[in-house]
């Protein structure tokens, strides 16, 4: 398995609320309106336990949350993905208005695929990472 984690960010926000926010994936609908997040993902629909969404070039992928730990982690899975791809939001209290979050995937990649895709699931990841701790501080909401 190969595990690619973004860099620790930092949420404006309690981690109450963060961690309310990603166990109800609806709350993420907002995200299709983040011309980063069009510019890469098409088609994004989201629901309470699952989001999927268009990759240009690549198809259709899906995720779904497989178990909540409150206020600590939200662990997810992939569907419809030619590979599985284990995903989890790891939350940590900084004070009692920042959290950090660290975004983290593993998924047991074929060599080629791996060295291919190497930098482009680093730098998503942490584009992601951006999004959502951007999204979620409250000077934005």
């Amino acid at each position: 398995m190969t595990k690619y984690e973004s860099d620790i960010k930092t949420i404006s926000s309690p981690e109450e609320m963060v961690f309310a926010i990603l166990s109800d994936l609806n709350n993420l609908s907002k995200l299709k309106d983040n011309p980063q997040m069009q510019e890469k993902l098409k088609d994004m629909e989201f629901n309470t336990d699952s989001c999927s969404f268009g990759i240009e070039g690549f198809g259709r992928v899906g995720f779904r949350i497989t178990d909540r730990i409150p206020l600590n982690t939200i662990k997810f899975v992939s569907e419809h993905a030619p590979v599985t791809v284990y995903g989890a939001v790891e939350l940590s209290k900084i004070n009692n208005e920042s959290t950090g979050m660290k975004l983290a995937i593993e998924a047991d990649l074929p060599m080629m695929i791996k060295m291919m895709m190497e930098k482009k699931m680093v730098e998503g990841i942490n584009m992601i990472a951006d999004i959502l701790a951007k999204a979620l501080s409250k000077d934005n909401n």
